[in-house]
């Protein structure tokens, strides 16, 4: 093994440092981007069964990190072939970074002002693809849809600030304009 090996325990550990000493969201953000990408480049971590994903929901999340305290939440993502989630929210800070294949993001804004439980307007702003070893950063607050148009299983590396599960985390569907809770299984 080479000096210059970066694992995931170096990354948390890393990734600890960072939340601790940050300035703010921003600073955050373009600290952790590198290092995720530098991670995910050394794939020590990468399992054979983190290419499983759930036929029905068209993805799998397989969990790498989490703290005690529910934050620093580290998962690997599955997306089946002409699959995704729909636009979806993290009530907390992500970087992403590509592992194989690619994975379509297609970036929301929300219109109404949040105060009509179970609404929502969304308009679709932008889109980004993302491919191995490129990486994408959403600041808290981020509106994003995800599929994967490739015929193979894609993979994604995500961090997040905090257990999707411990935050108020929602789901969207914009034809209709509902919001609704959004839970996954982290296997």
């Amino acid at each position: 093994m080479s000096n210059d090996s970066y694992n995931l325990e170096q990354f948390i550990g890393d990734l600890r440092r960072l939340v601790a000493s940050a300035a703010d969201e921003a600073s955050l953000l373009a600290q952790v981007a590198p290092l995720a990408q530098r991670v995910v480049a050394e794939r020590g971590w990468l399992r054979a069964d983190m290419y499983q994903a759930d036929s029905q929901l068209g993805f799998g999340t397989s969990l790498l990190h989490v703290e005690a305290d529910q934050s620093l939440f580290v998962v690997v993502d599955s997306w089946l072939p002409g699959r995704g989630v729909p636009p979806h929210d993290h009530d907390t800070w992500a970087v992403v970074v590509g592992v194989e294949g690619s994975e379509r993001n297609i970036f929301w804004q929300r219109l109404d002002d949040g105060t009509r439980p179970g609404y929502a307007e969304l308009q679709r702003l932008d889109e980004q693809c993302i491919a191995a070893g490129q990486v994408l950063t959403l600041p808290s607050g981020s509106i994003h849809s995800v599929i994967n148009e490739t015929s193979h299983t894609s993979l994604s590396f995500h961090v997040y600030g905090r257990h999707l599960n411990h935050t108020a985390r929602r789901q969207f569907d914009p034809a209709h304009n509902r919001e609704l809770p959004f839970i996954i299984d982290a296997r």
